[in-house]
């Protein structure tokens, strides 16, 4: 019998560089990045910043996501660097939740390139068969957007998550209670969620060197150790995660999206990229649910799995990409403390539907509230139907020069 939760956890492989072989060939290059060793990173003529993502062939030369570019090319320097393109990722990743919303709307936007489905609703359409239902989502993906993604399947968010991770690309997998002793416990401790390079250094020292030694260790003691941390990757450990699949409409008080990366962002200009994403889905879903914020939040977590956050009430509620983008880049450079960052969040609360526009003396006391609103409706739309590569925002393409003056 199946459990009495199905969740789907849908993780596109290497998905920045898969989006960027797919822009590439659309422009007419003659390579498919997936198909020769290449990298997303910063700048390719100076070799700046980190490795956000690299291609199977890439993955060969022994190239890790998180490494500095300069290693990389070490490792192999005849891979092709391409730089990060937001607006593109923003594009797939809102053609990849608009095909799954076709099969439940009790869909959670992890990251720009995964999130979970509560599938349980789909049991009697799809008659109990999860794992073919799976592989349709999946086939579709593919088939029509061009790009290959994971499925996991489990009773609960964690599990279904390892599961995505297991064999790639374009697989679905199963990762259930019964199933945890084989599939997952005889993998390393690192390949945990929320395990990082330090806490598993630490667990090393303990002995502690597979999942399934964690899950058998002493949790009074792992809590003695790491305090809360210590019970939660216990309970990670030993599949328990009771967390709601968060859909919009159990999103009244707050909306919010967060990313647990693979490498600890150390520089400004990465944790500045992932806002910008975080804030493309936040701002997205507040005009979908007709909402406007009225407080914006940074939220981070550090390598030591410290967390820490800054929040700003802002005068005129919004819903604008750029507005929170910008309001999260500055508290970001207030509350940064320069360590490590694993997980990075863009958090909106004090929700209204009509905001009152608080009116600046100097602009004639005129309001143009209803014109901001129409033209971001009007933002929507446009790149609904054609891609965001269509419009850009000035004050992003301030931003991308700004950038490459920094670099």
């Amino acid at each position: 019998m199946a459990p009495d939760r199905i969740i789907f956890h849908i993780d596109v492989n290497s998905a920045f560089l898969s989006w960027e072989a797919l822009e590439h060939l659309k422009k007419g290059s003659g390579v498919d990045l997936r198909t020769v060793p290449s990298i997303v990173a910063g700048d390719p003529s100076k070799r700046h910043g980190v490795v956000l993502a690299r291609s199977i062939p890439a993955k060969k030369y022994g190239i890790v996501t998180g490494e500095p570019v300069v290693k990389a090319v070490k490792k192999c320097p005849e891979a092709i660097i391409v730089p990060p393109s937001h607006d593109v990722y923003a594009r797939y990743s809102k053609a990849m939740t608009d095909l799954l919303y076709s099969f439940s709307p009790d869909l959670e936007k992890y990251s720009i390139d995964e999130c979970f489905i509560n599938a349980t609703g789909l049991r009697l359409r799809y008659r109990n068969d999860f794992f073919s239902l799976a592989h349709l989502m999946k086939n579709r993906i593919r088939d029509e957007l061009g790009f290959t993604v994971n499925v996991g399947i489990s009773e609960n968010k964690l599990l279904a998550k390892m599961a995505s991770d297991f064999d790639k690309p374009d697989k679905v997998h199963t990762l259930f209670k019964e199933e945890m002793q084989e599939k997952m416990w005889p993998l390393p401790v690192s390949r945990l969620f929320m395990v990082g390079r330090a806490s598993s250094a630490k667990f090393q020292v303990m002995g502690i060197k597979t999942i399934g030694d964690l899950a058998r260790s002493d949790v009074l003691l792992l809590e003695q150790k790491f305090g809360k941390y210590g019970r939660m990757i216990w309970e990670y450990a030993n599949g328990i995660d009771d967390s709601p699949v968060q859909t919009q409409e159990s999103e009244a008080k707050d909306l919010s999206n967060e990313t647990t990366v693979e490498f600890d962002i150390t520089d400004r200009d990465t944790a500045r990229l992932y806002l910008l994403s975080l804030s493309e889905t936040v701002g997205m879903r507040l005009r979908k649910a007709g909402l406007y914020a009225g407080v914006i939040a940074v939220n981070i977590k550090n390598s030591s799995f410290e967390s820490y956050s800054k929040r700003k009430k802002i005068n005129n509620p919004t819903q604008d990409t750029m507005a929170i983008f910008e309001t999260a880049a500055g508290l970001f450079d207030e509350a940064w403390r320069k360590d490590p960052i694993r997980l990075i969040g863009v958090a909106t609360s004090d929700l209204v539907r009509e905001p009152v526009e608080q009116l600046n003396m100097f602009d004639g006391m005129s309001s143009r509230w209803s014109e901001r609103k129409s033209l971001n409706e009007s933002i929507d739309k446009i790149r609904e139907k054609y891609g965001s590569k269509y419009i850009v925002r000035g004050s992003l393409l301030k931003l991308n020069r700004d950038h490459e003056r920094n670099k």
